[in-house]
C-alpha cells in the first residue's frame, strides 16, 4: 500500500496536450499556450541530446504528466529490471506533475509485443496487477495513475467488471486512477454496453487526470461497428458528450488531449485543447 507521503499527483484542473518536438518551437512562442504537457516515458529513457534538453526547458515553464506505455503492469512475468531502472532515473531528474501507465500487458516471455493487449478480470490477474503497481511504486517513489484499456474482445473467465476490478485495484494499492474517455467509448461501442453505465460505475474519486483521444471506425467480420483507439484524429461529438457527462458526475479534472499520430499543425492540437477547456468551463463551481 502506498504511503500518504509518495502521493504528488500535481496537474491542474485544466487541459493539456501530448507534447511532439515539432511542436517545441509554437508552444514557446506563445504567451498561454496549454496549461500542461504530457510525455511518453519510453522517448525520453536515454542519456542526453536534444530530445532531454528540450524536456528539461519546458519542464521549467510547464507541468509534466509522464505516460508509460512499456512496463507492462498486467503480465504473467517479472517486471523489466532495466525498464523499472531507466523509468526511475527519468521520474528522478524531472520530477514530473503525474506519473501513469497503462492497464494491459505488452510482453511475453522475452519478447515486447508493440500493442497494449487487455486482460480478464479475476483474482488471478488482480493479485498480479497488485503485486507490480506496489513494486512500481515502490521504486519510482511515488504514486501511479492506472489508465483504463481500450477493449475489442471480452474473456469469458472475467469475474470483475472492469470498474470494479479498477476500484479494488486503487484501494489495495494506493495507486490514483486515469479515466480515458475515448476508451470507455471504444469499448462500449465494440462490447456493447452503456458508456454512462459504465462511468456510473467507475470510482471517480479516484481519478486523478482524464484522457481525450480520436478514434478510427470499422466494421468486424459481421458488419457490426468497430472502434479502433487510434489517436490520429480530433475527439468526435460523442466522446465530447460524454466527457460533459462525467464532468458533470465527478468536478474539474486535469484533460489532456492525446493526438500521437498523423500529428497535425499546432493551432488543429491547440483547437482541441480549447474545446476542453470549454468543456470544463460547463461545470459548475
Amino acid at each position: 500500500m502506498l504511503d500518504d507521503a509518495l502521493r504528488s499527483n500535481r496537474l491542474p484542473a485544466a487541459p493539456g496536450v501530448g507534447y511532439k518536438p515539432q511542436h517545441f518551437a509554437q508552444i514557446l512562442e506563445q504567451a498561454q499556450p496549454v496549461a500542461w504537457l504530457e510525455i511518453h516515458a519510453e522517448n525520453y529513457m536515454g542519456d542526453g541530446g536534444r530530445p532531454l534538453a528540450q524536456l528539461r526547458h519546458l519542464s521549467e515553464k510547464f507541468p509534466i504528466s509522464v505516460h508509460g506505455v512499456g512496463l507492462s503492469i498486467g503480465g504473467e512475468g517479472p517486471l523489466d529490471a532495466e525498464h523499472l531502472a531507466r523509468l526511475k532515473h527519468l521520474v528522478g531528474w524531472l520530477d514530473p506533475a503525474s506519473f501513469s501507465e497503462h492497464l494491459a500487458w505488452s510482453t511475453h516471455d522475452s519478447h515486447f509485443l508493440n500493442d497494449l493487449l487487455p486482460l480478464p478480470y479475476t483474482d488471478a490477474t488482480l493479485a498480479r496487477v497488485c503485486e507490480h503497481i506496489d513494486q512500481v511504486q515502490e521504486v519510482v517513489g511515488r504514486q501511479m495513475l492506472l489508465e483504463n484499456p481500450s477493449s475489442y474482445l471480452a474473456f469469458e473467465e472475467s469475474t470483475w467488471s472492469e470498474p470494479d476490478f479498477l476500484r479494488e485495484v486503487s484501494q489495495r494499492t494506493g495507486c490514483g486512477l486515469l479515466l480515458d474517455v475515448n476508451n470507455v467509448f471504444v469499448s462500449a461501442t465494440n462490447l456493447e454496453f452503456s458508456p454512462q453505465g459504465y462511468i456510473d460505475a467507475y470510482p471517480l474519486d479516484k481519478v486523478g487526470e482524464i484522457h481525450l483521444g480520436g478514434h478510427d471506425e470499422d466494421q468486424d467480420d459481421h458488419g457490426h461497428p468497430l472502434l479502433i483507439d487510434s489517436h490520429g484524429r480530433e475527439v468526435v461529438d460523442p466522446v465530447w458528450a460524454l466527457l460533459d457527462y462525467v464532468l458533470d458526475k465527478s468536478g474539474p479534472k486535469p484533460l489532456l488531449v492525446e493526438w500521437d499520430t498523423d500529428v497535425p499543425d499546432w493551432p488543429v492540437l491547440r483547437a482541441e485543447a480549447d474545446r476542453a477547456q470549454a468543456a470544463l468551463d460547463r461545470v459548475p463551481a
